[in-house]
């Protein structure tokens, strides 16, 4: 998605969009250089494998419509099993229905329904409540690019070259 195809409109759903865009180019760039024959590997015993974080990043972005289409998501009501992928092609596909989703959700959530609370729950144990305008910007972006950062550290590790994330990279020839 380009910020070109970003609507005018001055809505929060707007400004989302235009982010998500810059986030999510940044984001496929990372994906695309995690190596298949990688993905079972840690920095730690107690760090995720560079596949589970690819996948983690890949599948945060669908949490958009969950965020801004219901008043609460409840972990003691699902059967969820996260995606695990075997080549980073299935991967940056499966990235790129769930920007695909996510988009659209954006450009049909009104201002209002940004305001409405949204509760992260796992049956009776609240974790918190928080307009959906807040919820999206810390537990889906902020979320994102915190494990982006995570995944650009495993590429280091790895003898990846680091893409250009939000300025000039080591890696690109570009400092």
């Amino acid at each position: 998605m380009s910020t070109a195809s970003v609507a005018t409109s001055n809505t929060l759903g707007t400004a989302f969009l235009a982010e998500l865009a810059e986030e999510a180019k940044v984001a496929r760039e990372v994906l695309s250089r995690v190596p298949a024959d990688k993905f079972h590997w840690t920095p730690h015993d107690k760090s995720m494998p560079f596949g589970k974080l690819a996948a983690h990043i890949a599948e945060m972005v669908s949490w958009t419509g969950p965020t801004l289409q219901h008043p609460e998501l409840d972990f003691a009501k699902m059967d969820y099993k996260p995606f695990e992928p075997h080549t980073n092609e299935s991967l940056l596909e499966y990235f790129d229905k769930n920007l695909a989703e996510a988009v659209d959700v954006l450009r049909n959530t009104t201002d209002e329904q940004f305001m409405e609370p949204w509760t992260l729950r796992n049956g009776e144990q609240i974790y918190f409540t928080m307009p959906k305008v807040v919820a999206m910007r810390s537990f889906v972006m902020n979320h994102i690019i915190h494990h982006r950062g995570q995944l650009s550290v495993y590429l280091r590790l790895n003898d990846i070259s680091v893409p250009s994330i939000y300025g000039p990279s080591a890696d690109e020839g570009t400092i």
